[in-house]
């Protein structure tokens, strides 16, 4: 997929910290919510994936390391990418990789299985900093 950058791409710089969570939350929604293009993609299920991708980014990056949200209104849905400084490839989302089995005692360990089930893609890519970690929605059915 390639990087989202087109003209309805919106950019926004994260604290490192949990409280980058509920932020990039509300700004999908915020963004799925454009005055022109009312329900781009299911806002709820984008919510949900952003914030899997952000505490991800969160949890397994160095301290101090920026958090980039990406989200991109695309004629078919939306794509949101998701930035940090760590190069390594997240488990289990790599093209071909099987489908991760999370540990039933864990708490943790279902966000990339929820990226891979939920999206109608997802994947990621290098970048000059670290990594792009990427899904996109279809487009959500007119709500009344």
């Amino acid at each position: 997929m390639p990087p989202a950058t087109g003209p309805a791409a919106s950019r926004f710089t994260l604290p490192h910290s949990t409280a980058a969570v509920p932020m990039a939350r509300a700004l999908v929604r915020a963004a799925l919510e454009d005055g022109d293009r009312p329900w781009p993609a299911d806002r709820d299920t984008a919510e949900l994936l952003t914030a899997e991708l952000v505490a991800n980014a969160v949890e397994h990056t160095a301290e101090g390391c920026p958090i980039e949200l990406v989200v991109e209104l695309l004629p078919s849905g939306c794509q949101v990418e998701v930035h940090d400084g760590d190069p390594a490839p997240p488990a289990g989302l790599t093209e071909g990789a099987p489908m991760p089995q999370p540990d039933p005692w864990q708490e943790g360990g279902r966000g990339l299985l929820l990226i891979r089930s939920l999206s109608e893609t997802c994947g990621h890519r290098p970048t000059e900093r670290g990594k792009a970690v990427w899904f996109t929605l279809p487009a959500a059915e007119a709500r009344p």
